[in-house]
């Protein structure tokens, strides 16, 4: 070998060496809360590809393509959101950058939530191969599996059938699913025996997944609140899979003041070492449809032209309606429901009867009858907010869907109003129940907590200018004081303004 050649291997040895040795982010002098739930420190952050090299002091003369100041600022997990409903932003180039999430510190989402989530995780997970703004992990649905197999039929599987849904939940567990999801309020979850899901949840536990369910009732609609509540915990339980309560709440007036009855069945049952937690929104209406709310589950079965020909009939119409004006008074009334999407967007239900000249009752038949709109529920009070975010069992997620404002602002809110305002919890419980312990539930992989060997997905925030702008009537509006956030060690939101980076990935379980 020639000098020259051998000089020319000593010169990129060298310079690979150099290469290796710097940092392609560097965050300096920021309050670190790690998502331990531990005591912050002042501290520096090295980044270097899509991971995080060291939290501590950065030697003397650390070299970096790009240094952040965060002296007075708050460095952080990127935030996990567990549940959310994005299947439409996933579908659009721009939208799947997911700026709202972004802005507001959340780097990983979950989807496939209230049984909706596709059988087809793969295929799911290969749509985003050309980018998307956060990462995102899915839940097979229960909902999807029994549709599949059943169509809207309200009965049992047979056992062909049964063997069926097995099939597609454990195929879907194989393609990186996270666990199965359930929406037993909804049809056609809603027609399934407890025995059933038991026999799906067990396929996933198989699979190392979790159980996440909407369960069967929030209110006083059916098995009541506290009975859907002993529902999940017996599926946990005959299952043998970690139970995870979607969006937990005292939905309605008859069971305002009874968050201290469920936070004291489920720390009776992780006593005896059943793993139940829980996630909650900090608002104070839930976001559904107006057939959603009001209709008997009866009515939907067999889908939408079913539903339309018993419309039809007198005497089941007037069945309907009067199941209606029950479901009306568990909701608040007509006031309470406030119609965020279509013709009567901005209106109560109340607005657009006395508008119409009919009832309550008649106004919802026609907006289900002609396709149905979200609403904003107004059905929840502050007390069982406070008691249920107070537990350390529950943990933020947004349920993040269009027209509420929960989907551009639950995690700053949470921060702002209910830690360092009104301080229900501390910004450390807030910070590790938006990061490490969420990503514990999901099982995600290197995620949700800082330290050297973690996949770089930091937040950088200033605790004085974090707040959640979005409201019922501007639901979309994004929240502020997310001065940057990196996503995989690539900056999505750079000095409080969105990127464009696509540096999310389609996550899959055990990787």
């Amino acid at each position: 070998m020639s000098l020259r050649l051998v000089a020319i291997l000593m010169l990129g040895l060298a310079s690979a060496g150099r290469a290796q040795g710097t940092l392609d982010v560097l965050i300096k002098g920021g309050s670190v809360y790690d998502g331990t739930g531990g005591a912050p420190r002042i501290a520096d952050l090295g980044i270097r590809g899509d991971r995080i090299v060291f939290v501590g002091t950065a030697p003397a003369g650390t070299a970096a393509r790009r240094t952040i100041d965060a002296k007075g600022l708050i460095v952080a997990p990127g935030f996990v959101d567990p549940h959310t409903h994005i299947d439409e932003d996933l579908a659009d180039p721009v939208r799947r950058r997911l700026p709202g999430f972004l802005l507001q510190g959340v780097t990983t989402l979950v989807t496939g939530n209230d049984g909706g989530g596709s059988p087809g995780v793969a295929a799911a997970r290969a749509r985003l191969a050309q980018g998307v703004g956060a990462n995102v992990a899915f839940l097979v649905g229960h909902g999807a599996v029994r549709g599949a197999v059943l169509g809207m039929a309200a009965r049992a599987p047979s056992g062909a059938e049964l063997d069926h849904m097995r099939a597609l939940v454990a195929q879907a567990m194989r393609e990186g699913a996270f666990g199965l999801s359930t929406g037993l309020y909804y049809a056609p979850g809603s027609y399934a025996a407890t025995e059933e899901v038991i026999e799906l949840a067990r396929i996933a536990h198989a699979a190392g997944g979790y159980y996440d369910s909407h369960i069967r009732d929030e209110s006083s609609y059916t098995i009541g609140l506290l009975g859907a509540i002993d529902e999940a915990i017996r599926i946990g339980r005959e299952a043998g899979i970690p139970v995870h309560i979607s969006h937990i709440k005292a939905l309605g007036v008859d069971v305002w003041g009874k968050s201290d009855d469920v936070v004291a069945r489920v720390l009776a049952a992780r006593a005896t070492g059943l793993r139940v937690t829980a996630d909650q929104y900090p608002y104070t209406a839930s976001g559904t449809s107006v057939g959603s709310s009001l209709l008997p589950r009866w009515a939907e079965a067999g889908g939408r032209d079913s539903l339309k020909s018993r419309f039809g009939r007198p005497d089941l119409r007037a069945k309907i309606a009067a199941e209606m004006v029950e479901n009306l008074r568990r909701r608040g009334g007509a006031e309470a429901l406030l119609i965020t999407e279509g013709k009567w967007r901005g209106q109560r239900l109340a607005q657009v009867a006395k508008s119409t000249g009919v009832t309550p009752v008649a106004a919802a038949i026609t907006i289900i009858g002609g396709g149905d709109a979200a609403v904003a529920s107004f059905n929840m009070n502050d007390a069982d907010i406070d008691r249920f975010m107070a537990q350390s069992f529950v943990v933020t997620g947004s349920d993040g869907s269009a027209g509420h404002p929960r989907k551009y602002g639950t995690f700053p809110r949470k921060i702002r109003r209910y830690a360092l305002d009104r301080g229900v919890i501390s910004l450390t419980r807030a910070i590790e129940a938006s990061s490490g312990q969420t990503a514990a539930i999901v099982g995600l992989v290197d995620r949700g907590l800082l330290a050297a060997g973690k996949f770089a997905d930091v937040v950088v925030f200033d605790s004085t200018a974090i707040i959640d702008k979005s409201t019922y009537e501007s639901p979309a509006t994004p929240a502020i004081g997310m001065r940057f956030v990196v996503v995989n060690g690539r900056l999505a939101i750079d000095r409080g303004r969105p990127t464009g980076a696509l540096a999310g990935r389609a996550l899959a379980r055990g990787q």
